[in-house]
């Protein structure tokens, strides 16, 4: 089965105050050309047993869309003297408002990336403000505008729900303006508070309010009736799109094809065993520089369990003739007690063979998940 790869540049142009993934604000020039050579020369050198060509490729961030065209270019080439190439029909970049111009819009998109992942999270200068964004809704606005005019058609939106101090009436205001610029995809997160955050903090020490979960369930609902009413096809728990629009790239996780990830603390799966690699942006390259892997863990994973609770995010669900056909397990039999349980409950339903998540389920869909890992 074709294979993808996931590119992590760390670089940003400040941290924002939920973040809590590996990112490094960009100050130095210098210090970006050399983490692309690294990750070039990661690329390079990887061997694998898995010899599955490449159909889609992803850079992730990060803020990718500070790279130079001409690292973007320089990455490809990379990617494409090592890996067998298939019908690559979809190169994702996460980008984010106020980080891009036109010329470099142009660049990216003449070099073959197609697909835009554009980092909204609200058109609400309040809570630009509070997620230390670094950019307002003109911004965003203005950048989108750009995408269009630089020939990108397959545009995704990201938008966070749940954030402190977030009305009804806000949210309903960002499906309004999201729905207007008509992406060709959407997604939605309801706001995960990790620790040693700065939101953290900020909430602990009550300098924010707590976010109010059951109103970020009705935020949920909300978005679940407007997209569908405005021709938007649910594929998976948090990702909508148009017909045809559904992200190849992040399909693979949900599907368990081979993922083959690149850069600091990029994770991998090749179909039997997942790994990633060093955190520390300074120690990955000093790795890389050394001729050493950046890998930092390596482990055999649970299919038969990945398999359930990963299938159940897509709207789709688990078809459970083909999961005995593969595991050689009877789901239904297995957790007999436990889908009589859910199903009691509203959680899960099964139709026409396939275990599927119930509107209900999705909003406790961390529950059900519990239940087969």
């Amino acid at each position: 089965m074709p294979a993808g790869i996931y590119l992590h540049i760390p670089f940003c142009k400040s941290r924002c105050s939920y973040c809590d993934f590996a990112t490094d604000v960009y100050r130095d020039s210098g210090a970006v050309e050399r983490y692309v050579r690294a990750l070039c020369l990661e690329i390079s050198n990887f061997r694998s047993e898995i010899s599955d060509p490449i159909d889609t490729i992803y850079f992730g961030g990060g803020t990718p869309s500070l790279l130079r065209p001409e690292q973007v270019e320089q990455i490809l080439d990379s990617i494409n003297l090592r890996f067998e190439i298939s019908d690559l029909s979809e190169i994702t970049m996460e980008m984010n408002p106020a980080t891009v111009t036109p010329e470099t819009l142009a660049a990216y998109r003449s070099l073959g990336v197609n697909r835009a992942s554009f980092g909204v999270q609200t058109f609400d200068d309040r809570d630009l403000k509070l997620l230390a964004r670094g950019h307002d809704a003109n911004d965003a606005r203005q950048t989108f505008r750009m995408l269009r005019e630089a020939g990108f058609e397959n545009v995704s939106f990201d938008l966070i729900a749940g954030l402190p101090g977030q009305t009804f009436d806000n949210w309903s205001r960002n499906l309004d303006e999201a729905i207007a610029l008509d992406p060709k995809h959407i997604s939605l997160y309801l706001l995960e508070i990790h620790q040693s955050t700065p939101l953290a903090e900020q909430l602990r020490t009550a300098r924010r309010p707590m976010p109010d979960e059951d109103l970020a369930a009705e935020m949920y609902e909300l978005m679940l009736d407007r997209l569908a009413a405005a021709g938007y096809d649910q594929y998976e728990i948090s990702n909508f799109s148009r017909p045809g629009f559904a992200s190849r790239h992040n399909s693979k996780y949900w599907t368990l094809d081979p993922v083959f990830g690149f850069g600091v603390s990029a994770h991998s799966f090749d179909g039997h065993q997942r790994y990633a690699n060093e955190r520390d942006t300074a120690k990955y390259v000093e790795l890389i520089e050394s001729n050493k892997t950046g890998e930092v863990m390596r482990e055999d994973t649970d299919i038969a369990s990945e398999f359930v609770f990963l299938g159940l995010r897509l709207e789709s669900g688990i078809n459970l003739a083909a999961y005995k056909q593969r595991f050689g397990i009877d789901l239904q039999t297995k957790y007999a007690e436990e889908l009589n349980d859910m199903t009691v409950s509203g959680l899960v339903e099964i139709v026409n063979g396939n275990l599927l998540l119930s509107r209900k389920g999705k909003l406790f869909s961390n529950e059900v998940f519990a239940v087969f890992v």
